[in-house]
Order: C-alpha cells, then structure tokens, then sequence
C-alpha cells in the first residue's frame, strides 16, 4: 500500500482532489483533519492545538490504513503541520519533527498555487501562497520523497496519469 500526500497552500483543490482520486481509484483517504478540528473547537487556535491535530491526523491515517488496498489518499500531512507551526508560532513542536522522518509517505502530489482563491473563514493566508508552496516544495526535496506538482485545471488528469505510473511499476 502506498501513501499519497496531496498538500499545497490553501484554497488550491487538496481536499477536492483528494476525494475524487480516492472515488476513481476506489480506495480511502484521510480527509483533512485540522479542519475538522477548527470547524469543532474555532479558530482561534494554540500551539497544543496543533499537536493535538497533528497526532489526530496520523491517528486517522493509521486507522484508514487497514481499508487501503494499493492507495491510501491523504488530504494534508505532517510537512503542512511543520509549516503552518513556523508560520504562525516560528517554531515547530518536535514530535512533528520526529514524526515527518518516522513515518514517511510514499508519494506527493503538491497542487500549486494557481487556482483563484477562494474565501473561507478557515483559510488565512491569501497573500502568502506562493511562499507557502515553495516552502512545502523545500521540505519534500528535503526528505527525497518522489512528487508531481499539479497546475491549472487539469489536476486530476495530471494526478491520475503519473499515480497510473506509479501503480504499474
């Protein structure tokens, strides 16, 4: 079974992607847990509350896991956690750290920042996409992981095609 990471800057077709490839290749993913999180607890978040996402992410990862045959589709991972933790604390919380290298993925589909942006009350880094992706871009290069960017409106067939190499290896 491998891992898919799908992240990329805010409002960019992460979670959009995500569920459709998981529906097309009819395996699980992870859907974005913080999020979920925020949605529960609010917005205006601590630097535990970032822990407390990042081990509830791995948490349901672990669990989706055990229904994955060849894919597991997962909607942000610890690399986002790493920096949405610098962004906004300037430090990252070092089970992160540990986690990134201990449980790594298998594949990363980075979606670029060249979408619209969409308005959300979750979303707060309109200005800053650009950054961010280059940050992500540097932290995946930084773990050798093998990864495609996705661009424009084509995601999905862009997405399939490389994850199609992949799977036939």
């Amino acid at each position: 079974m491998k891992k898919i990471a799908i992240i990329g800057p805010e409002s960019t077709g992460k979670s959009t992607l995500c569920k459709t490839l998981s529906a097309h290749y009819q395996e699980p993913f992870v859907p974005e847990y913080g999020r979920t999180y925020l949605e529960e607890n609010g917005t205006n978040y601590t630097y535990e509350d970032l822990l407390f996402i990042s081990k509830g992410m791995v948490a349901i990862e672990d669990e989706k896991a055990k229904e994955a045959t060849n894919l597991l589709f997962c909607d942000t991972d610890l690399i986002m956690m790493k920096v949405w933790y610098e962004v906004r604390f300037g430090k990252c919380h070092p089970w992160v750290l540990e986690t990134i290298e201990a449980k790594p993925y298998d594949f990363y589909l980075i979606c670029s920042p060249d979408l619209p942006w969409q308005e959300d009350p979750m979303r707060e880094n309109p200005h800053i996409r650009e950054e961010l992706f280059e940050r992500y871009l540097k932290e995946v290069n930084n773990l050798h992981v093998p990864f495609h960017i996705v661009k424009g409106e084509k995601r999905l067939q862009s997405a399939k095609k490389v994850l199609d190499i992949i799977l036939h290896k």
